[in-house]
């Protein structure tokens, strides 16, 4: 009797004794909602908040309001099509749109993702061509004494042939890692749309991770913010450490297990933002390790003169830097916060005759230039 008891006591509640969840109007939301002309609606179930605006690269913060049943909104653009980041501030917190699973992940947070289709985008967009492969690839980086991770992208094809390929070392920026360029970058695709359309060659594509513990002496600056008087030397300085990671790690774990090409002539390195410093300080310190180089929305932070006398050795040889470097590119957005610093590393370069592209395009510090930044300089590699 008493067994019996027990098994009925633990039996699971039938439907109806179970208790009812009330619907909520959460249920069948939808956001983002892209619209037929281009304008994308953003919804948020909050009814006890008390503000909740969406900020994103698509343009200032908008606020949002709030209807009878608890439901937030509004609705921006028209955009033009591309792929935008975007999150909620509900009361301050900052938040990721929960009924979107498109993430972008960072270092220290997580931003909601949304594609806005046409023509503008398909050069990044998911086409019916060959695809190749995006993995994440383990390591022991010695340089910092722990395991380390980067994301490469093989061509469509490379499982199939024995042949070798070249390699391009792509970075990210900062508050960014290495799945950076692969998410909100899109560099997969873009690399499978302009192989397939013959513009591009064959290639590996290796996007390491840039982010670094910090060191304490090196303050983050908010953008726009002047920095303090040295901070280009301890940036130099904190530059230097992933050059190593880069040279003694990353490149001889990659020329390990991957089949690829040696050498500088079959190597391209570019980085956008933190990324581009980086680059910049590779090549400035190394200028025989790579033949194709892309600096984009990066800049000489402090005095030009300095930097000049710090990378003396480099720009004083300028006919090695020349023979070595097949394409210097430098790429930067008119509205970038970081235009006027980038105009001093043109001026330096012309100033001691080192061979290099510089292209100023609209818009300003975001993906969404340098997605195309990516477009334009990965057809330019190994030909």
């Amino acid at each position: 009797m008493v067994l019996g008891l027990l098994l009925l006591a633990s039996a699971p509640r039938s439907a109806a004794q179970r208790p009812r969840r009330e619907p909520t109007p959460n249920d069948a939301l939808v956001s983002p909602e892209v619209l037929a002309d281009h304008r994308v609606t953003f919804r948020l179930y909050a009814p006890k908040a008390s503000e909740v605006t969406v900020a994103g690269d698509f343009g200032p913060p908008a606020k949002m309001t709030k209807d009878d049943k608890g439901v937030w909104s509004v609705t921006v653009g028209p955009l033009t099509p591309d792929f935008y980041s975007y999150h909620f501030s509900v009361d301050g917190v900052k938040t990721v749109d929960p009924k979107n699973s498109v993430i972008k992940p960072g270092i220290s947070s997580v931003d909601s993702m949304v594609f806005v289709p046409g023509k503008e985008a398909d050069f990044e967009d998911l086409k019916e061509v060959p695809h190749g492969e995006v993995r994440q690839v383990w390591y022991h980086s010695a340089t910092l004494n722990t395991q380390r991770r980067m994301h490469v992208y093989t061509p469509p094809g490379y499982e199939d042939n024995s042949e070798r390929y070249p390699v391009f070392y792509l970075l990210h920026g900062s508050g960014d890692e290495d799945s950076g360029w692969s998410t909100i970058g899109r560099a997969g695709f873009i690399l499978d749309n302009l192989i397939a359309q013959k513009k591009a060659k064959p290639m590996l594509v290796v996007m390491p991770n840039g982010s670094l513990p910090r060191p304490r002496n090196l303050p983050r600056r908010a953008p726009g913010a002047p920095p303090p008087s040295d901070f280009a030397k301890r940036m130099a300085e904190f530059q230097g450490l992933f050059v190593k990671e880069l040279l003694q790690d990353i490149i001889p774990q990659v020329e390990k297990r991957f089949r690829v090409r040696t050498g500088a002539a079959n190597r391209a390195l570019a980085g956008l933002s933190m990324g581009g410093g980086q680059t910049l300080a590779v090549v400035t310190r190394h200028p025989d390790q790579f033949g194709y180089v892309g600096v984009w929305s990066a800049a000489i932070f402090g005095d030009p003169q300095e930097f000049e006398k710090r990378n003396a050795t480099f720009f004083e040889s300028a006919d090695k830097v020349n023979q070595t470097v097949k394409l210097f590119s430098i790429s930067v957005g008119d509205q970038d916060f970081l235009l006027a610093g980038s105009k001093n590393l043109d001026e330096l370069l012309k100033k001691h005759s080192i061979q290099h592209k510089f292209h100023i395009s609209g818009g300003g510090h975001t993906w969404i230039n340098w997605r195309r930044y990516l477009n334009d300089f990965a057809p330019q590699l190994f030909q």
